[in-house]
């Protein structure tokens, strides 16, 4: 049976994300669990998350497709099957150039993305939800590991224990990293480019690791030569985790359309905006550095040496 690559997860990261979220039960092994760390640590709801997603929810009411998104969010968890597939491919050879692989699963990932443009709903995200803050990303984190109809949603993909606290782990240890994403309302004057043509950030982290999937397959046939087992698993587990952000950003438009029947309340749904965005900017430049950015030391032994 095929397996996907899972990234390398100590007993010590395990620990320092359970300190983050005040769990100082004694652990052993390999350290708490997300669930036991949620079984353990429940902590109010920050008011503010309960506010920037009531905001949302009255910008965007009545203008998603509902029918639309839940289409597409019942046909992901399928996408995701195939990524053990993928890696087992390898270098994406064709007959002609590169066989599409990674590029194939993007279909309904797009379909979601080129609505949310559509309606407005990027900008809509952008003019109620703050910058990544360290309190921000914090409280996110602490509503996020609480919120069992999104880790439930992230269960449906595939995603064990292992890869959910790996993901958590990209929201809570990049402060600075997130950071420099800056929503584009902060951009400052005297850039030395046009701020009229920068993107809202949450369409930039969506559309950016859409941008790098479909990428992937073209960059791994060129670069052949030089691609060794490692990058290759690497390549799986980012796309993973970009899918994963994507998921999440789409499971939140579909609370918003859902309207009163939604699953998720107004603090998760905040959380699902903020922690798909954060899973979608650190894989994507993790993506950069790990697969596309090949240096003399991690590419494969030269033929001719």
């Amino acid at each position: 049976m095929s397996q996907r690559h899972t990234p390398e997860l100590t007993s010590d990261d395990r620990r320092e994300l359970a300190s983050a979220f005040g769990y100082d039960r004694p652990t052993g092994g390999d350290g708490p669990t997300l669930d036991e760390i949620r079984a353990e640590v429940r902590t109010e709801t920050a008011p503010e998350l309960v506010s920037m997603g009531e905001a949302i929810r009255s910008d965007l009411s009545g203008k998603l497709a509902g029918e639309l998104l839940e289409e597409a969010l019942e046909e992901m968890p399928r996408r995701f099957e195939r990524l053990a597939s993928i890696r087992e491919v390898g270098v994406p050879r064709g007959e002609e150039g590169a066989e599409e692989l990674y590029r194939e699963l993007l279909d309904p990932f797009w379909l979601v993305y080129d609505h949310l443009e559509e309606v407005g709903f990027f900008e809509s995200v952008e003019a109620n939800l703050p910058a990544f803050t360290p309190e921000h990303v914090e409280h996110t984190a602490h509503e996020l590991v609480q919120a069992e109809p999104l880790t439930e949603a992230l269960e449906k993909c595939g995603f064990d224990d292992h890869e959910r606290t790996a993901m958590m782990m990209n929201v809570v240890n990049n402060n600075t990293r997130l950071s420099r994403w800056t929503p584009t309302r902060e951009i400052p004057d005297g850039v030395e480019f046009n701020v009229d043509y920068v993107p809202p950030l949450h369409q930039r982290a969506m559309g950016g690791a859409l941008l790098w999937l479909n990428a992937l397959d073209e960059h791994l046939w060129r670069k052949e030569i030089l691609i060794t087992e490692t990058i290759l698993d690497d390549a799986n587990w980012h796309a993973e985790e970009m899918l994963g952000g994507l998921y999440l950003m789409a499971r939140a438009a579909r609370g918003i359309a859902a309207g009163e029947e939604a699953s998720l309340t107004n603090a998760q749904l905040t959380a699902a905006l903020t922690a798909g965005a954060a899973t979608l900017i650190v894989s994507q430049e993790e993506m950069m550095k790990d697969v596309f950015w090949i240096t003399e030391e991690k590419r494969a032994p030269s033929r001719a040496r």
